[in-house]
């Protein structure tokens, strides 16, 4: 955990706009607007600061019963070779890097969704979310897991090498040594210092989702993969616990069967799902609340130390107009030499060096973002902050084309 998390704020780590009806309202404009600037970072954001107030009232059983519920793990002995963090003159804080991965473990309660036997688990999402210096913007970067890699040496909890291995997935790294590993191979591909991890669960996914009833999407055609026991009729609706997770995993029979397009509706599904966390029903209830914090602290794997300190997160990240908070996919191009598969572009080493910099992204680097204004909800209804106004913000992302929605499986 870095000195600058025991101090301050310190951690985490779609489809068509909104029609405005018959003649076009100025305030359906706005509320499409408003939807726009809602991006897949509000989950975290909405979350953390739920947590700060929570401990803010002194629910002292709350705050205790979530805290026990957080599996904390420091990984840092396993880690080698670990590249220096570049001191920057960007802000009155230290910017910080967290690494979120997603377990797709079959063993635990609730887990086990699909009847795969086998033991290992793999992490099929990998976002590294980045909180500037000066705490007035911050952004994440997807890594597809059929990224090839050259994947370094890794090592167990004992200090033995885990051997290296060249053109991999970039996802085998998790099976092969933990979230560790795929600690260990991001540094050493990207050259930045991670300060902290987090690792979800499926269990811990549809917890979340069920406890605020449900993440209403737009479902443009039959999503019917029965070998993976997905079956989701197309329309408009609430999807909610094993469902929810059928749709954000659904890849071979949806678009273009690509993981990019799964990134993709991952994004918009989680800023969908983020936007009803921060609405008025969410907040204003204890008991949906208390229900997915404890959702999701129950599922995390992580090396922040306390729920105090996500609190202290939270209370952070509420600076950062959410028009200030993007989600991009790290600049890649389709392999020629292992077909179905994806490699960085030389475009990705400067979005690196953005990261290490502690600079905002630039316009191209945001192009074909997905977001809830694209819609994923399915109404025009204008999400709402904790203080219940829209976050009007500005609109510097690109917007993606139908085609890129289409390929995504989201309605265009």
């Amino acid at each position: 955990m870095s000195e600058d998390a025991e101090h301050e704020p310190a951690e985490s780590g779609s489809t068509s706009a909104t029609p405005n009806g018959a003649g076009g309202s100025r305030r359906g404009k706005r509320r499409a607007r408003a939807k726009a600037r809602h991006t897949v970072a509000k989950v975290v954001l909405a979350s953390l600061i739920a947590v700060g107030l929570a401990t803010g009232l002194g629910v002292v059983y709350i705050y205790r019963h979530l805290n026990d519920n957080l599996n904390v793990q420091d990984l840092s002995g396993q880690l080698k070779n670990r590249p220096d963090k570049k001191r920057v003159d960007t802000g009155p804080k230290e910017p910080l890097n967290i690494l979120v991965m997603g377990s797709d473990t079959r063993d635990g309660e609730g887990n086990n969704i699909d009847n795969l036997t086998g033991g290992g688990e793999r992490s099929d999402t990998t976002i590294m979310f980045h909180l500037s210096a000066d705490r007035e913007s911050a952004y994440g970067i997807s890594i597809p897991r059929d990224t090839l890699v050259d994947r370094p040496d890794c090592y167990d909890k004992n200090g033995d090498v885990l051997p290296g291995a060249e053109d991999v997935m970039w996802n085998e790294a998790f099976s092969v040594g933990g979230p560790a590993c795929t600690m260990q191979q991001f540094e050493q591909l990207t050259d930045i210092r991670l300060d902290n991890y987090v690792v979800l669960d499926f269990a811990g996914f549809q917890d979340m989702v069920e406890a605020i009833d449900g993440v209403e999407v737009c479902i443009p055609e039959d999503i019917s993969d029965p070998s993976h026991g997905i079956n989701i009729p197309a329309g408009t609706r609430e999807l909610e616990g094993k469902e929810a997770l059928n749709y954000v995993r659904a890849r071979y029979t949806l678009g273009d069967g690509s993981d990019i397009g799964r990134i993709k509706r991952q994004q918009a599904f989680i800023a969908a799902m983020a936007s009803k966390v921060m609405a008025r029903g969410t907040l204003a209830r204890l008991d949906r609340l208390v229900g997915f914090l404890d959702a999701a602290t129950s599922s995390l794997q992580t090396d922040i130390e306390s729920v105090l300190q996500m609190g202290k997160v939270g209370i952070g990240f509420k600076n950062i107009g959410l028009d200030n908070i993007k989600f991009v996919t790290v600049p890649f191009q389709y392999s020629t030499a292992q077909p179905g598969r994806v490699e960085f572009l030389p475009e990705a080493e400067q979005l690196w060096q953005r990261v290490i910099d502690d600079e905002p992204l630039t316009r191209r680097l945001q192009e074909g973002v997905i977001t809830a204004g694209d819609d994923v909800e399915g109404d025009s209804s204008s999400p709402s902050s904790p203080g219940g106004t829209g976050s009007p913000g500005n609109s510097e992302s690109p917007s993606p084309s139908a085609e890129e929605r289409e390929a995504a499986g989201l309605c265009a």
